[in-house]
Parts: C-alpha cells; sequence; structure tokens
C-alpha cells in the first residue's frame, strides 16, 4: 500500500465512521498492512487482501474487557 491508497482510505474512513481524527499510517517493515488511529489512540490494522487480481482491504479492531470499564 502506498501513501496515495492509504490517503483514499483514511478519507474513506473518516466519511463512513464521521470522525476527522482517524489517521491511517504505515507500519515499519510491512507493505501489505497499516495501522489506524483515532486521535493518538491505536484501533486497529488494516490489511491488504491482493488475492486474485481482487484488491480489497480488511480493518480488524480488537475491543478488550478492561476498554468496556466505566
Amino acid at each position: 500500500m502506498d501513501k496515495t491508497e492509504l490517503a483514499k482510505i483514511e478519507r474513506f474512513m473518516r466519511r463512513t465512521f464521521a470522525n476527522q481524527t482517524i489517521r491511517v499510517t504505515t507500519r515499519p517493515k510491512k507493505t501489505d498492512s497499516a495501522e489506524v488511529y483515532v486521535g493518538e489512540e491505536f484501533i486497529g490494522v488494516l490489511s491488504l487482501d491482493d488475492e486474485d487480481g481482487d484488491r480489497s482491504f480488511a480493518f480488524q479492531m480488537a475491543i478488550l474487557a478492561e476498554d468496556l470499564a466505566e
């Protein structure tokens, strides 16, 4: 994934989740995934699926039980 593609994904995620603080950034030494942040908070990983020439992306976000505590 290059910076142009990541910028497109970032714009898509900002529109979809109505949150302008979402950032999609490259990962050190990785070209098939990126990190997703809301503000400074890391929230998940975006992975590239380029199998069979059909390019798509998967966003994975873990929610820990401790994050749900009020």
